[in-house]
């Protein structure tokens, strides 16, 4: 009996994210989305270094999420303009990542944050996919409801300051009421989303900041220094006012008939550091 083997042409393998586009040419930004992403992922550092101490998490700011394989490429992808994805390592192959492509990782972001520059319009875009014809893009909230799964979609009108924060239950984005701070709690970090007023690089804006389940905000690296040289600064007032007080009660206790050892032992002072404050 003859076998016969027939040479079968396979499909090309799914591109991976050093084969797809990172950007589509086209920009639709404003002077502050870029600082909002960044006070966004610098105030959330130590709360990842605690829940990811191996540091297996990516954050992508403005990156493409590759959820098909189209022509041209940019159609399978939509670009939150902040997202979180846990337990996955920060780089690819040793690679820094491109874009993040869903069917090579397989792990969909918990977070995807939206800064709408208009109304919100493009962002709320439930439009499905339709095959019928040609093929549509589909909107962008039916993307990450149906498609990528994102369980938290938050989206921020920053004209209007107005902040959405949708929660994937049952398979369906439902609207989450505010709690009595007016955050928006994201359960699994362990933190609460909200808005917060004043200067940050250099704009007074309202922004997107996070706060801990008890309400304490989330401090930028730069914030926690300013913080802590305000503490040293008071401790070191602290100190200096205790010393003078020590010492200004040097001349009542003398009065009181005590002796130079005496006192030392008193106000925790050295023989010598009393007989100076004595002229002596």
């Amino acid at each position: 009996m003859t076998e016969i083997f027939t040479n079968l042409e396979l499909p090309p393998p799914f591109p991976d994210h050093t084969q797809l586009p990172e950007e589509d040419g086209t920009f639709v930004k404003n002077f502050q989305e870029h600082p909002q992403s960044i006070i966004l992922t610098d105030s959330l550092g130590p709360i990842l270094q605690r829940l990811h101490p191996d540091g297996q998490y990516a954050i992508g700011q403005d990156c493409g999420i590759y959820w098909r394989e189209i022509e041209p490429p940019e159609k399978g992808a939509e670009a939150p303009d902040w997202f979180y994805v846990p337990n996955v390592p920060p780089l690819v192959n040793g690679e820094i990542r491109r874009s993040y492509v869903l069917w090579r990782e397989f792990m969909a972001p918990l977070i995807a944050l939206e800064f709408a520059s208009g109304d919100g319009s493009p962002e709320r875009d439930r439009t499905p996919l339709s095959y019928s014809g040609e093929i549509n893009k589909p909107g962008k909230f039916w993307v990450y409801e149906r498609i990528v799964r994102i369980p938290y979609y938050g989206i921020y009108e920053i004209a209007n300051s107005k902040l959405e924060v949708y929660r994937l239950i049952d398979g369906f984005y439902q609207l989450l009421e505010p709690n009595e701070r007016g955050h928006y709690a994201i359960a699994p970090l362990g933190v609460e989303l909200g808005l917060w007023e004043g200067n940050y690089q250099n704009q007074n804006q309202i922004w997107l900041r996070w706060w801990d389940d008890s309400g304490n905000l989330l401090l930028t690296g730069t914030e926690r220094a300013e913080l802590e040289h305000l503490r040293a600064e008071q401790e070191r007032q602290r100190a200096e006012s205790a010393e003078q007080a020590r010492r200004d009660a040097i001349p009542k206790l003398l009065e009181m008939g005590l002796n130079i050892e005496q006192i030392a032992l008193a106000l925790s002072l050295t023989v010598e550091e009393v007989r100076r404050s004595c002229g002596e």
